[in-house]
């Protein structure tokens, strides 16, 4: 199955169809930078691949939050290899390296990162991922850290020219990455329902993400591998709506939890989301969508629904209690909670919660964090 999206190919394929080659065929590629991580060759998917009668230089010594000094290095060995096309064969991070390289290897050094000045690029990029977590080979923008300050990179030129959908190899994920990613993919497709910036297109998209994960997702995570296309199609769905709408708070404050835990994103984001749908369900009257608290009350209702719920506070205790089930925790016991919220509060953007439908401040942040901290605050309806 072969589906356009702004001007992207998004290819869905069993493990015995691979258009990978036809596609480098048809583009006459010569010399191709391959993105991966690590543990490429140890999961498998080496053996999925042909690139035979193709030169191949391989990148992966990047860190899962990708530095900007990585992506320099990469787009150096992109430079001096000649190469005629990017793949990214990864999670997340893997494939916003690969974007990062193709875009930043338009610029001149002293250019980079800082100018803003990206310019398009005609090298082709293809998205190949290996995890249901962010949808990045469907969106088009990407993260990088410099001086440890995680920046947002967004631009045209971000989105992969075609994303190849390989059900398959989600299996090949240790079973708390399994956990981590999909629940990354199900916060998205949330947070992008009920953002300001939603429309009619992205909503449908966050449906399908919610409809597909939802119902698939304890045996996705159990390793069943007959609900493998669902959650791969669920999670590039995920991709397609934030691609439309960004996240919203859930994301914002999910940050400084996996710096300061040390524990990974999608494990982060999954702790914040049911707090902040109830406090918004608690104050709708400071609704700022500009369509008004009584579309934002129908789109909580319609997720709920989407979920098997009766309400959307029902929906969001539903949610954390699923999350308690497939061991997404936090962290120990803090011994002085004022002060860790103050802190954790004083970290998040609050410019980047506003794509939120209700009015998020420091102090709203603060309540928020403390009921996430606070074991004895869940299910409080």
């Amino acid at each position: 199955m072969n589906v356009t999206h702004y001007n992207q190919q998004i290819v869905f394929r069993s493990p015995k169809e691979d258009l990978l080659d036809d596609i480098l065929s048809i583009l006459k590629v010569q010399s191709i930078l391959l993105v991966c991580d690590k543990v490429f060759d140890l999961i498998g998917t080496k053996e999925t691949f042909d690139f035979s009668g193709i030169s191949v230089s391989v990148f992966d010594d990047f860190s899962p939050n990708p530095q900007y000094g990585d992506i320099l290095k990469g787009v150096k060995l992109f430079t001096d290899n000649k190469c005629d096309c990017i793949v990214a064969v990864g999670g997340g991070s893997t494939i916003d390296v690969a974007k990062c390289i193709k875009l930043f290897s338009t610029l001149n050094p002293d250019e980079h990162f800082s100018s803003k000045k990206y310019r398009n690029s005609s090298t082709p990029l293809i998205a190949v991922p290996t995890t249901a977590g962010t949808g990045s080979e469907s969106t088009h923008f990407a993260v990088v850290y410099r001086d440890g300050v995680k920046h947002s990179v967004g631009y045209k030129s971000l989105l992969p020219d075609f994303a190849i959908i390989k059900p398959a190899l989600l299996n090949t994920l240790p079973v708390y990455q399994k956990r981590c990613t999909v629940l990354d993919a199900l916060c998205q497709a949330i947070e992008s329902w009920w953002s300001v910036n939603s429309t009619e297109e992205s909503r449908i998209y966050s449906r399908a993400a919610v409809d597909l994960i939802w119902k698939h997702i304890d045996r996705y995570c159990e390793g069943f591998s007959d609900v493998l296309e669902n959650i791969a199609m669920g999670a590039n769905c995920s991709g397609r709506a934030i691609n439309i709408t960004f996240t919203t708070a859930p994301h914002a404050m999910s940050y400084i939890l996996t710096s300061r835990y040390g524990i990974p994103h999608g494990h982060a984001v999954a702790l914040c989301l049911p707090a902040v749908w109830r406090f918004m369900c608690r104050n709708l009257n400071y609704t700022v969508d500009k369509r008004g608290e009584s579309f934002v009350a129908d789109i909580f209702s319609r997720i709920a629904s989407a979920l098997g719920a009766q309400s959307p506070i029902e929906a969001a205790n539903m949610l954390e209690r699923q999350f308690d089930r497939l061991g997404i925790t936090c962290p120990p016991a803090i011994c002085n909670l004022q002060d860790e919220v103050r802190l954790l509060s004083q970290s998040v953007n609050i410019t980047r919660l506003s794509n939120s439908p209700v009015l998020l401040g420091q102090r709203s942040v603060e309540t928020i964090y403390t009921e996430v901290l606070c074991s004895n605050s869940k299910y409080d309806d």
